[in-house]
């Protein structure tokens, strides 16, 4: 590996999003409502003069396809799974969600650019619209794109006028067979206006390193792309506080750029467990007058990859504690939202998950904004198709045409995030086969060196053996691996790199609160009712169980840690019922797509979650018709061992072992005949002292509903939500797990009720409709503010049960 990848001290976050910063030098105008968008042919919307009063009003971001209806029809695949092992093609229904993304469609706005003249330059900045946007300006393209995740921006000056109001009219184009998962559709990302000097900072122009760091100081070193000349550039970098603890001023530009070094004293490192920011404030002058300035928030952090100890985050040996996601937020679709975001990380912060994987296409920029604050190391990673197709119309059509300014764009656009840790270029490329591949493989590594030589590239590979061979997995700075356990001791002896990173592990497949007799160990087991078990057994012909990773992890010092496949449930891949209908999103979450916790939440965290104490039952305990029956339970704990009673009565202490892999990581009664009533656990600590209990009761018929939120007060900014789960209880107040009553929702008061979702990976019923069934006795409702500041009242009700009601707080940014 080249020096320069070894020793990393970086980082970052160019803010994208901002509000008016100086009126006399920058205006960045996010264009998020007033838009009308129309799915058809509208060839003629390019027009100022177009007449769109009959489209449909939208907010962006916005994503067409998530208010469905399902499908089977939509985007049905006749197609062999190259990536499952399949070599006969068979008929997939909900590959890609069975949602109607496919299509041409239009969004069209206006904007006004009060403070614009001649002097002014004028940008259009995308960070996703999905796909192949094509972008009018009062009637002229301006420009257009082709990779739906992919970053973009356009120099408009010449095409806006000064004086009058703006036409921006959108035209997407989403192809079937373009994806193995739910892409979305539409703007579901920001689009925003850029109004600046035409003497200025470059967009995406500001590069921050720590090239040096010890405890007394941190050099942090500013490069600074501009525009003009005889200019000179003041920077002052600011503590979490808001204090200046750092300045310097440059009057020297080595062609358009500003290089600066700037001493830090004592810094405060960034990390997972101390996520501490600072912001670079630079100043653009012309002699005296201030002609630009930008806010960049950066880490000070030091990352290295060596053979002899692995990774290490500020000197510490760390392992990656991480999980992949998709970008789809289940009931939201594709259209990103900051709520929704944080809340997903909040339950991987408590799992004890300290690193994401963007899978497999480029972050959001709130994503990276959040793991930025709240700690968390990020895989970037770019493409999941290079050359060779894995899907008809994919990435294959733009390789050669984009994929140079793809990386490019990625790069700029997302380095000054000190989450970043390394960069993956691909993921499960059909061009690992060939010495084409390994040409594309380095091509692409220099672009990402070239760009940023700060941070270290891989690729998820998964056919191991051909790149043991052919050179492929030798050249990657970071060899990836995407399962394969049975060949990770043949890899590390193969490739000169001296570790191993689990790029995708386990693929362990269940349905939150299902549970199958008997219980075994499974590779692609299905059943009548479409569900996987969540014993936490049953995985993919291609994949494997926790356990067998855990086991690499703990015992194999060169496995510099995972990246679970995945964190959450997401829309489309329904493995292993991919020719099962109604199946329409994955199994694979460690948390369903409600974000509600299923078992193998718990079994993580009694690993990973170091801090707080983890102590689960499963399955639940209402049986009714299997009295008498071997019913196993098993406890997902933080402790070694545990003594578990039924109705009283002990049956056993258990005591983790090396007997076989889920010995080691859990506690299992595998011949418990099942009794109604109170199944009781108690852990022993170290001495053997009773450390803690959790006890489950069998419950009776359905009474009363249950409202928890996880916040109870939101930002009155028609953006931010509360999730609220709903659970039935019965009447002594013991959940009932199995419940399936329809309910209804009605929200009052200063807020709307945006979405539902209750996990099920085989309910048609849409998500926008208040309406829906329990699954597994819960589901999720989300409220959503308006802009305007008071109480939100949230009803649930359904037949035969008390209502439940909430009351939610909206208040003033």
């Amino acid at each position: 590996m080249k020096s320069s990848i070894k020793y990393i001290s970086l980082i970052l976050i160019a803010i994208m999003f901002q509000t008016t910063l100086n009126a006399q030098t920058r205006e960045v105008i996010t264009l998020r409502d007033g838009w009308k968008f129309s799915k058809g042919h509208h060839p003629e919307a390019v027009s100022p003069k177009y007449n769109d009063n009959s489209w449909e009003e939208v907010s962006v971001p916005h994503d067409w396809a998530i208010y469905g209806p399902f499908d089977k029809e939509i985007d049905k695949q006749v197609v062999a799974i190259e990536q499952n092992g399949e070599t006969v093609a068979t008929e997939k229904t909900g590959r890609t969600g069975s949602l109607p993304y496919i299509g041409e469609a239009w969004y069209r706005t206006s904007f006004t650019l009060p403070n614009a003249d001649q002097n002014k330059k004028v940008l259009i900045a995308f960070e996703g619209a999905m796909s192949e946007p094509e972008v009018f300006i009062n009637g002229t393209k301006v420009g257009e794109w082709k990779y739906g995740y992919a970053y973009f921006y356009f120099d408009i000056t010449e095409h806006i006028s000064n004086s009058k109001t703006n036409t921006l009219a959108v035209k997407l184009s989403n192809r079937g067979l373009s994806s193995r998962w739910y892409p979305g559709a539409g703007l579901y990302r920001k689009v925003q206006i850029i109004v600046k000097e035409k003497e200025s900072i470059n967009h995406w122009g500001t590069y921050i390193t720590t090239p040096m760091i010890t405890d007394q100081m941190a050099k942090v070193n500013i490069k600074t792309k501009v525009s003009g000349e005889q200019l000179h550039l003041v920077t002052d970098i600011l503590d979490a506080n808001g204090t200046t603890v750092a300045s310097n001023t440059s009057e020297t530009l080595y062609g358009n750029e500003f290089d600066q070094n700037i001493a830090l004293e004592h810094p405060n490192l960034w990390s997972p467990e101390t996520p501490y920011l600072y912001t670079a404030v630079s100043k653009l002058y012309a002699g005296d007058i201030l002609k630009d300035e930008i806010t960049t928030r950066f880490g000070v952090r030091r990352i290295q990859y060596d053979r002899n100890t692995g990774f290490s985050l500020n000197g510490e040996i760390t392992k990656f504690k991480g999980v992949c996601l998709h970008h789809d937020l289940g009931p939201l679709g594709a259209a990103v939202n900051t709520s929704a975001l944080r809340r997903q990380l909040r339950i991987l912060k408590d799992m004890g998950c300290n690193a994401i994987r963007s899978s497999h296409n480029m972050p959001s920029m709130e994503q990276l904004e959040l793991c930025d604050e709240m700690g968390f190391m990020f895989l970037a990673e770019s493409f999941d198709e290079w050359k060779k197709p894995k899907v008809e119309t994919g990435y294959n059509l733009y390789f050669d045409d984009y994929a140079e300014k793809d990386v490019v764009n990625l790069v700029r656009a997302t380095r000054n995030h000190p989450s970043i840790i390394m960069w993956s270029s691909g993921n499960e490329v059909p061009d690992q086969w060939g010495s084409e591949g390994v040409k594309r493989a380095k091509w692409l590594q220099d672009i990402f060196h070239r760009e940023d030589p700060t941070r270290p590239v891989t690729v998820g590979m998964d056919q191991v053996k051909a790149v043991m061979e052919n050179g492929f997995g030798a050249i990657m700075d970071i060899p990836g691996l995407n399962y394969r356990v049975h060949l990770y001791e043949e890899a590390y002896e193969t490739f000169p790199q001296g570790f191993i990173l689990g790029s995708e592990t386990a693929s362990t497949v269940s349905s939150r609160g299902i549970y199958k007799f008997p219980v075994e160990i499974a590779s692609m087991k299905t059943y009548s009712d479409f569900q996987s078990s969540s014993y936490d057994l049953e995985y993919c012909s291609w994949s494997n169980l926790p356990d067998d990773d855990f086991v690499l992890q703990d015992d194999k010092p060169w496995v510099i840690g995972e990246f679970v496949w995945t964190g959450f449930d997401y829309l489309g891949e329904p493995t292993p019922y991919d020719e099962a209908w109604p199946s329409r999103s994955s199994y694979f979450g460690i948390n369903d797509l409600a974000g509600l916790p299923k078992d193998r939440f718990y079994l993580y965290r009694s690993r990973w979650n170091t801090e707080d104490e983890t102590l689960h039952i499963l399955p639940h305990w209402n049986w009714e018709g299997r009295e008498g029956e071997i019913t196993p339970v098993f406890v997902y704990t933080s402790y070694d061992s545990a003594e578990l009673f039924l109705n009283g009565k002990s049956l056993g202490i258990q005591k983790k072992d090396s007997t076989t892999h889920q010995n080691r990581y859990r506690l299992m009664w595998k011949d418990v005949k099942y009794q109604p009533g109170t199944l009781k656990v108690v852990a022993f600590d170290e001495h053997g002292n009773a450390a803690a209990e959790k006890e489950i009761k069998t419950a009776g018929k359905p009474h009363q509903l249950i409202l928890e939120p996880d916040v109870k007060n939101i930002k009155a900014n028609g953006e931010d939500i509360a999730f609220v789960t709903v659970s039935v209880v019965d009447k002594n107040g013991i959940p009932c797990p199995t419940a399936t009553n329809q309910l209804d929702f009605k929200v009052k008061g200063k807020g709307t009720y945006r979405a539902a979702c209750n996990g099920d990976a085989t309910s048609l019923e849409l998500f926008h409709l208040p309406t829906m069934k329990l699954f597994s006795g819960k589901l999720v409702v989300l409220v959503q503010s308006t802009t305007q500041a008071g109480d939100i009242e949230l009803t649930v009700s359904g037949k035969g049960l008390k209502t439940g009601k909430l009351t939610l707080k909206s208040e003033t940014p």
